[in-house]
């Protein structure tokens, strides 16, 4: 039998859940067991301020779409995308997932999983899952299959990214028409504040050991063009995968997306994708930073990343 699991209990800042997925036959139960002591602290941009989690849960729920920024390799992170989820579910009617993790083209395989038409084994050997798929966003998919929640494959697939990293979004009119359709139907790419943050990002990759000469520099400037086209075209995908799926979904939908922090974080990239496209839902961003100290946890050095930061424990 299905046991609908707590958003979360608050002891002091919060005590986050981590889930445990039990045997169970076609459809897995969930168990919630309370960590020992607080794992995470969430941060309200607007008012600066620390708050609960029943507070930050009661407002993002208000929202039709909901940006989780997440560190791949934080633990915490992991559970707090699980309790966020489940505490969307319990204030909304209907809950869309999205995720970055996988590939447009194995939506069928995900469909089939989710009406339970194949077995996990099946599903995960054709989709090509992340490879801490179970710890990490396994929790997310069993949650949303036993709830019965639309999952959507946002991203695109790697190779064809890594095509347009070598040869530049041209390599978008050359694709045949099944590889095209894997692609946002329309692109935008320009040299905005997000490219900015990203070529900071790409600082410390030249070639060489000694000083930058001008054709280092002209190879950076190029290569980071190229791999800025390919970050530009997964954030298009998923800002269109989260546009169609709010439009295909019933009225009172929340749409949960879950993505590495870079592609939303100050409402940029992927959130900023999807806002084009629906001018008209509401949306907020969260954005996860893991610290080695909660009780110094600097809410105002974040601020700007998100309308809530959430802390967690950085793992030891």
């Amino acid at each position: 039998m299905l046991r609908r699991p707590s958003a979360a209990l608050v002891l002091g800042v919060l005590s986050l859940f981590t889930t445990a997925c039990l045997p169970g036959g076609g459809r897995r139960a969930y168990v919630a067991e309370l960590t020992p002591d607080p794992a995470v602290r969430i941060y309200e941009s607007k008012s600066g301020r620390f708050v609960s989690f029943k507070q930050f849960a009661d407002v993002i729920a208000t929202r039709d779409l909901v940006f989780f920024g997440e560190q791949h390799d934080d633990p915490t992170t992991h559970a707090a995308e699980h309790a966020v989820l489940a505490a969307l579910g319990e204030r909304r009617p209907h809950v869309v997932v999205t995720l970055e993790m996988f590939e447009r083209d194995v939506q069928p395989l995900l469909d089939q999983y989710l009406t339970g038409t194949i077995s996990e084994e099946n599903f995960l050997a054709g989709a090509r899952p992340w490879d801490r798929y179970v710890t990490d966003y396994r929790p997310l998919v069993e949650l949303a299959r036993v709830r019965g929640w639309p999952v959507v494959a946002a991203n695109v697939p790697r190779r064809l990214a890594s095509a347009v990293s070598r040869r530049g979004l041209a390599v978008l009119d050359t694709m045949n028409a099944r590889d095209r359709g894997f692609m946002a139907r329309q692109h935008a790419c320009p040299k905005d504040t997000y490219y900015d943050k990203f070529a900071e990002t790409m600082k410390g990759h030249g070639a060489g050991g000694g000083p930058p000469t001008a054709a280092d520099a002209a190879a950076m400037a190029q290569m980071t063009d190229r791999f800025y086209e390919a970050q530009c075209v997964k954030d298009e995908a998923m800002g269109e995968a989260i546009a169609d799926a709010f439009a295909r979904a019933p009225k009172g939908s929340v749409i949960f997306h879950v993505d590495g922090a870079f592609h939303s974080d100050f409402g940029l990239g992927t959130a900023e994708r999807a806002r084009r496209r629906t001018p008209k839902a509401s949306s907020i961003v969260l954005s996860a930073v893991p610290v080695p100290d909660l009780s110094k946890a600097n809410g105002g050095e974040h601020a700007a990343k998100a309308d809530y930061v959430l802390f967690t424990r950085a793992p030891k």
